[in-house]
């Protein structure tokens, strides 16, 4: 088992680098998968120095849930963002920044939630705060920023909580 753990010191991340590579290639055959298992090996084994502890996941079946959740609202913002680009004229737009405070504690959880943020078309998170404390957002259209920070900490920040901490 200690052997095991030394070759494989981040089994979730070697998955995750196996099924991104084989989506890359686009080709699902033994030789990508091969490759993409060999990568998702020694990838994790060289940067193992540089990561402190192991991440942990209270609720991994949770991810599910997430990704599904993530790619539904991407979906939705891609309509929404153009038809404000579409039809909303520059002088009624109300682009602005936004601090979401963050309950988030594990880097692992606020990297995830600003990868999101980024992601869903109309918003950029552009930085965290030193303490990991705060998100700064840019959204195209935030005519209600009280109700942007609340969305994202409900529809995101709650789940991830769940899935990390």
């Amino acid at each position: 088992m200690r052997l095991l753990k030394r070759l494989v010191p981040h089994p979730f991340l070697t998955l995750l680098l196996t099924i991104t590579w084989v989506l890359l290639t686009s080709t699902w055959t033994l030789n990508s998968l091969v490759f993409g298992f060999v990568l998702g090996i020694v990838i994790p084994f060289l940067t193992q120095p540089y990561w402190p502890q192991q991440m942990r996941l209270k609720k991994p079946l949770k991810i599910i849930e997430y990704i599904l959740l993530v790619l539904y609202d991407i979906v939705v913002a891609n309509v929404i963002v153009a038809r404000i680009v579409v039809f909303k004229p520059n002088s009624k737009r109300q682009p602005g920044w936004i601090a979401v405070p963050l309950e988030l504690r594990t880097p692992e959880a606020i990297t995830v939630l600003a990868g999101t943020i980024t992601m869903t078309p109309g918003t950029v998170a552009a930085d965290v705060s030193a303490e990991g404390h705060a998100l700064l957002v840019h959204c195209l259209d935030a005519s209600d920023p009280k109700a942007v920070r609340d969305e994202i900490k409900h529809r995101y920040e709650r789940r991830l909580m769940e899935i990390f901490e």
